[in-house]
């Protein structure tokens, strides 16, 4: 077994690492030193980005919505943006490290959607809080200046449909669960302190960008009641709860009109839920505006409508076009400042215009005192290594196949296309090291059990090799770079950026049919960033494991839920379908038509929130605090969980909701609370969640205001979707309307 005691220290230590930060900096470069009121602290943040306005030309303002642009007559230097999906990206496939380069090692997670499968919001936030620490680490640190500390993280779009090509980014289709998760990753980076942050949290990508291709011309079409219940919840909770003030304004168009220049950015982003911070575009967006959306002549009137409707940060070729812009009228610098204010405000709390000894992060890789970078830092290790276990699905256990038992198998056959390599993707930096699949069954399954590889290639050659051992690994599922070009992939079923994939049936599946005929007793590991319809699998295949790529401890991770030195308490955080008759058109976003548990009539292969154990969890009760609750109130939802089995494990208490009353059509059914708990063997836990009627709320589209309905509500509770054992009513006593 796994000492627990391991993963329990990886939060002190984390604390540890990242506690030396809060000491007074070091002082600035010479240049920095300069006494502008914009660097007294005394004065309030307003102040203080007046006055660096009022020192800069026309220029030098339009420079300030770039990428790490620098003004040195007064001393500064903006920091630029980097990627951070599951790990800060300094290198990896895209070469994030920066052209012509060497690429830089950092602590590297499970992708997004592996992440999401932890029903974790806690460990998110710690894996967080690590990567805006590497981020500082190797911003200021005088031997590397590289990145930056504007991260674009996390990814907030809903994975609403299993064909997008970007699902790996997703943390799954339901707003509660992917907004809870994303508040959590946003308040990692930024850290407890609202006027100092360690990094800025860039949520991506607003909104509905659901679909690849056409994704650049494509209109995502649904009614407001849509954007305010589903789409855009995760983004709100992110802005409203975790505080960050970043985000990126997605290439589609919503309703006709493309995102870059939609009024939604000042009328709710700005005004409703406060974003007073940076709104950039996407890559070449403003380009696209011309050439796709054909929204413009040019890039001149192209720019003007982008910084009118918000965006103050461009990632695109716009100086020239922006600057015509203004000498032609169309902007004025009046618009510039109303715009760059935003920007500043980030830049003002990660400490760029402060002078040296304010800001609290200033000594993170400036002062490292002999200590070993984080990335090799045990603690690094350790909560890599723990996400990893907590993001393993099991998705079936015929006859309690799995876990292994080490005394009793003498051979084990892995056998799978790339099981000998952790496949990275698109956003993923460069680990420091990385435990394949082939390893890390080498190293838990120890000495005395024989491994034996193929690549699955000669699938006869498998079948033969399976045919000997005790037991067969088939590894399986897609490349997350689909191993070609850019816009390429060859097999139908795979998928990435640029590229929807065409139908969600397992190729490979044929290779796991050869390796079952030659041995009974086969898993099957389902290595994939999307949901795959196996359904001959989950007849005939006794194991189906399945884990996400990229993790540096990928090997490590599987080995220890396969070998049983971890019990799997990962849960789906996306319906998988049986097929793609299942599918609707993936241009169709409006969910009430059959899409995602909250709609769908029908029945799944695996159903959101479906995850296996190696124990066993009875729900013997649940219970309010209080049966009525009124409209602007909450109320407690205690459930009661036995771990009926023989050993500790994990479960995930799940709560859904059902209105028993509504005037309007509502989901069949709602997540709206859920914790992942450790239970001991034999032990009782109350697990409670908080409920309060706000969240359940419909918006009016007529009176532009949410409105709660005097009510009863229907309360289940269970450790999946399809599995909700314990139930109860409570009632709201009182209708009520909110304004945004």
């Amino acid at each position: 077994m796994i000492s627990m005691r391991r993963f329990g220290v990886v939060s002190v230590v984390l604390v540890a690492l990242v506690g030396p930060a809060f000491a007074a900096g070091q002082a600035r470069p010479a240049s920095a030193q300069a006494d502008y009121p914009f660097r007294d602290i005394k004065l309030s943040d307003e102040a203080r980005i007046a006055d660096l306005l009022g020192r800069m030309t026309v220029d030098e303002k339009i420079l300030l919505m770039s990428d790490h642009p620098s003004y040195p007559r007064l001393g500064l230097v903006f920091s630029g943006q980097v990627e951070g999906l599951h790990g800060l990206a300094l290198g990896g496939p895209a070469g994030w490290g920066g052209q012509g380069k060497p690429p830089l090692p950092t602590t590297t997670f499970p992708q997004e959607k592996g992440l999401g499968a932890t029903w974790d919001p806690e460990l998110l936030k710690k894996i967080a809080t690590l990567e805006g620490f590497e981020a500082r680490y190797y911003y200021q640190n005088p031997v590397f200046d590289r990145g930056g500390v504007v991260v674009r993280a996390p990814n907030a779009d809903l994975s609403r449909d299993p064909r997008w090509g970007r699902t790996e980014e997703s943390y799954g289709e339901d707003p509660f669960l992917v907004g809870t998760l994303t508040v959590a990753f946003a308040q990692g980076l930024q850290g407890p302190d609202p006027k100092h942050w360690q990094a800025a949290s860039l949520m991506k990508h607003f909104l509905a960008n659901e679909n690849e291709d056409g994704r650049t011309h494509t209109s995502s079409n649904f009614g407001d009641r849509l954007f305010r219940e589903y789409y855009s919840v995760p983004f709100r909770m992110g802005f409203e709860l975790g505080g960050s003030r970043a985000v990126m304004a997605s290439y589609n168009a919503w309703n006709g009109t493309p995102m870059l220049i939609h009024p939604v950015l000042k009328d709710v982003m700005i005004k409703e839920w406060g974003n007073d911070g940076i709104i950039c575009s996407d890559g070449g967006a403003l380009g696209l505006l011309i050439t796709s959306h054909k929204a413009f002549a040019d890039k001149e009137h192209g720019s003007a409508a982008a910084v009118k409707a918000g965006i103050n940060n461009f990632l695109d070729t716009y100086i020239d076009d922006l600057r015509k812009a203004v000498a032609d009228g169309l902007l004025t610098e009046k618009d510039l400042d109303t715009s760059l204010k935003n920007e500043l405000r980030v830049l003002l709390r990660l400490g760029e215009m402060d002078p040296a000894g304010v800001d609290p992060y200033a000594r993170i890789g400036r002062e490292t005192g002999g200590e070993a970078p984080p990335w090799e830092q045990p603690s690094s290790k350790a909560l890599a290594r723990l996400a990893t276990d907590e993001s393993v699905v099991l998705l079936k256990n015929q006859n309690n196949i799995l876990p292994l038992d080490r005394e009793k198998v003498k051979s084990v056959a892995v056998i799978g296309p790339w099981a000998d390599r952790v496949l990275l993707d698109w956003y993923s930096g460069t680990p420091p090291y990385a435990v394949s699949v082939l390893d890390g069954i080498r190293a838990g399954a120890g000495s005395g059990v024989k491994v034996l590889y193929s690549d699955g290639s000669d699938a006869a050659a498998a079948a033969a090799l399976a045919r000997t051992a005790d037991v067969a690994i088939v590894v399986v599922g897609n490349h997350p770079e689909c191993n070609a070009g850019w816009d390429q992939c060859p097999t139908p079923s795979n998928g990435k950026e640029d590229v929807d994939r065409k139908t969600i049936v397992l190729e490979q599946e044929a290779l796991v049919k050869q390796v079952l005929a030659a041995n009974p007793r086969t898993i099957e590991v389902l290595r994939a960033s999307f949901p795959y319809a196996i359904v001959w699998s989950q007849q005939n295949v006794p194991a189906i494991v399945h884990i996400t790529h990229n993790s540096q401890e990928e090997g490590n991770g599987l080995a220890d839920v396969l070998f049983g030195d971890y019990s799997p308490a990962g849960r789906l955080t996306q319906t998988w379908p049986t097929g793609d008759a299942q599918l609707l058109p993936i241009l169709d976003y409006d969910l009430t038509h059959g899409r995602t548990y909250l709609y769908s009539k029908s029945k799944p292969l695996y159903p959101f929130g479906f995850g296996l154990s190696y124990t066993s969890f009875a729900y013997e009760g649940l219970t309010t605090s209080a049966p009525t609750v009124k409209a602007d109130g909450s109320v407690t939802v205690t459930v009661k969980v036995r771990n009926t089995g023989s050993r500790a494990g994990d479960e995930v208490v799940q709560l859904y909701v059902q209105h028993l009353g509504s005037l309007v059509e509502r989901p069949q059914l709602e997540l709206k609370g859920f914790k992942r708990v450790r239970i001991e063997a034999g032990a009782e836990q109350a697990v409670t969640l908080e409920l309060r009627p706000r969240d359940l709320a419909y918006w009016d589209q007529m009176r532009h205001a949410w409105r709660v309905e005097q009510e009863k509500i229907h309360l289940l509770a269970g450790g999946s979707s399809d599995k909700l054992p314990v139930q109860g009513v409570i009632e709201v006593e009182n209708s009520q309307e909110f304004k945004p």
